[in-house]
Order: structure tokens, then sequence, then C-alpha cells
């Protein structure tokens, strides 16, 4: 099913997959410049494993309303996520919610998890960008700045993931915009000041070769915030979209292994 919600942006696209058996509900955040339709295996392999999931394209991503990659505040995201959390839990009262949030939607689920901790049994997070490299920085300050596109020959060792980015419509192909930098280095300072996951069961996957959201940058962030479950994954070689990697049915299987045994 296919529906869309009122967001701080307009009307948000939200795709829903049912599992008429489902033990728990699974919410994706995508990340930067994509949108939730670039994850079917992912989906599939969470309904196999008895969830029911909805994937929402962010504003200004994909099929939903917004300015197209302009990000003024990570927490208007959370927000948009909030409203998608609870019509997911209207339909489906009782199901306990778990969340995967991949790089920006990394940042957006580890925001929401210290603003709304009440509504998570579980939280995954995969290459999520709650760090920022020097280059960041040294971009922003930048005038104009450059246009620098993501090179989709980093997102997996499979030249076959990269070619589908670089052919898909519904992806931002353009530059980075100042603003959306700003945002993402304010959002970094406020998870950084934020709680941590205190009892909130967290997987944290990463691929070691990850050159757009570098793990030394990540992982004195995760250091902090770690929580009394939380259980970290690095995979060697790996790239930034491991649930696009050349052993994603490894990474799809620590996942839902983890999702399982964490669930109350």
């Amino acid at each position: 099913m296919d529906t869309t919600l009122a967001g701080t942006h307009g009307s948000l696209a939200v795709r829903e997959t049912v599992n008429p058996s489902a033990t728990h509900l699974v919410v994706v955040a995508h990340g930067y410049g994509e949108h939730g339709g670039r994850y079917p295996h992912v989906i599939e392999e969470l309904v196999a494993n008895g969830a029911t999931v909805v994937t929402p394209d962010h504003h200004g991503h994909g099929e939903s309303d917004g300015e197209r990659v302009h990000v003024a505040d990570i927490d208007e995201y959370v927000t948009d996520l909030h409203t998608v959390v609870g019509w997911a839990r209207e339909r489906h009262p009782g199901l306990p919610v778990v969340l995967v949030g991949h790089s920006m939607g990394g940042m957006i689920a580890t925001r929401y998890a210290q603003t709304h901790r009440a509504d998570l049994s579980v939280l995954v997070l995969s290459g999520p960008l709650v760090g920022l490299d020097a280059g960041i920085y040294a971009l922003m300050e930048m005038d104009p700045l450059p246009e620098i596109p993501i090179d989709p020959a980093v997102l997996s060792r499979d030249p076959a993931v990269g070619a589908a980015y670089a052919a898909d419509p519904l992806v931002w192909h353009g530059p980075f915009k100042k603003p959306t930098l700003r945002a993402f280095a304010a959002a970094v300072d406020a998870i950084s000041a934020g709680p941590g996951f205190g009892d909130l069961p967290t997987l944290w996957l990463h691929g070691e070769g990850d050159a757009l959201v570098p793990l030394a940058v990540v992982r004195p962030v995760m250091d902090r915030l770690r929580g009394d479950v939380f259980e970290e994954k690095v995979y060697p070689g790996a790239a930034h979209e491991i649930f696009n990697e050349t052993n994603k049915d490894e990474v799809l299987a620590d996942m839902t292994a983890f999702i399982r045994a964490n669930l109350p």
C-alpha cells in the first residue's frame, strides 16, 4: 500500500508492506539524496522475519514534497518520522516498533531515539551520519560551494549498485547545498550533547571502508551514546551502503537476528 501523510513541508510519500502475521513493525529511514524505494530486498528480508515494514520518503526526497535535498533542520525530519510512526502504530496497534536508519536516516533515527525513546523497542543504525570529517567543515566555508555530487562508485563494491543509483530518477544527482551541510553540523552537535541510548537495544552496523561517513568520525560519538544493550558490527572492506554491499546477506542476517533477540 502507498499513501501520503501531512508533513512539515507538504505531503510525505509512505510505502507499507504488510505481513499478516507480523510480530513487530519496522520503520526504515533512508539516507540523503535517495528514497525508501531503493531497498526492496531489505523489506523482503524483514517481512520474511516477521515484520510489517513502513518506508517513508523524507521531505525533499523521492516522491515526497519539499525542495530537493534542502535540509533546514534535522529535527523537522524527526517530526515527520514521528508522524509516520504514529500512523503506523495506529494501523498496527500493539506491535513493538523497530527503527532502522541509514546514513542521514541514521542521524534522524538517533535524534528520534533521543527525543521519542518511548516509541521504540529496537534501534538499528547503518553507517549513521552522527559525525563529520574535517572535509565537510571545510566545504561549508567555501563560497560558492563547489558542485560535488556523491560519487556512485563509493556506495558499494558491487558496481551494479552504483549504476542503478546513477540511473534512478528519484535520486538527487546534484551537489550538496550549504544549508544542508550546516543542518548536518548542527545535528551532529545536538546528538553529541543529547542523551545516550540507555536501555534501548541498539545495533550499529558500519562498513570499514566507508568513505562517505568514515568509521573514525562516527566511533567517538557511538562510544559516548552506547547504552545497556549495544552491539556493533564493522564489516571489513565494505563501503557505505552495507545493505547493498557484496556481503549484504550477512548484514541482513545480523540485523534480523538482533531484532529477534531484542524484541519485547
